[in-house]
């Protein structure tokens, strides 16, 4: 182990109670994660998560509160760093204007690096739909508050 690696995501859950999620393909990889990624060298959790919704979904987010920070050792599954992952619950203050998609891996172009969001309603959602083990911790804590 070499160092740690900290992470921001954001639960953006709308209106009908479903959690929007994000298919991307990276490194030769396919995964299902929630929104948001690497904190960058002198950022803070809440700048670098705004940033990532900017980056991915061309959204501005508030903050609503937190919801979960890794509790058990993760393994990077892309290097030899400590996953360290916080989760907080987020809206959007504007608008989402990109293509949401119904079906897993539906990439629009081609690439080296691609992603697509779909919404999955929580009350559906299980641990299959995501990836990494802490978003599967994740989705076990928003079910239970259902």
């Amino acid at each position: 182990m070499e160092y740690f690696n900290v992470r921001v995501y954001g639960l953006l859950v709308n209106d009908r109670n479903e959690v929007l999620i994000s298919d991307e393909q990276e490194y030769g990889q396919r995964f299902i994660k929630f929104p948001g990624g690497g904190l960058e060298i002198g950022e803070g959790l809440i700048d670098g998560l705004k940033r990532e919704f900017l980056e991915e979904c061309e959204a501005e987010v508030e903050i609503i509160s937190h919801f979960y920070t890794t509790d058990f050792f993760v393994r990077s599954a892309f290097n030899d760093s400590q996953i360290i992952s916080v989760y907080y619950m987020v809206k959007n203050i504007t608008s989402l204007n990109f293509p949401i998609k119904t079906i897993a891996y539906d990439f629009d172009g081609k690439g080296d690096v691609l992603q697509a969001f779909r919404w999955i309603n929580i009350a559906d959602l299980t641990t299959d739909d995501v990836t990494f083990p802490t978003d599967k911790r994740v989705v076990e804590l928003l079910r239970a508050e259902l």
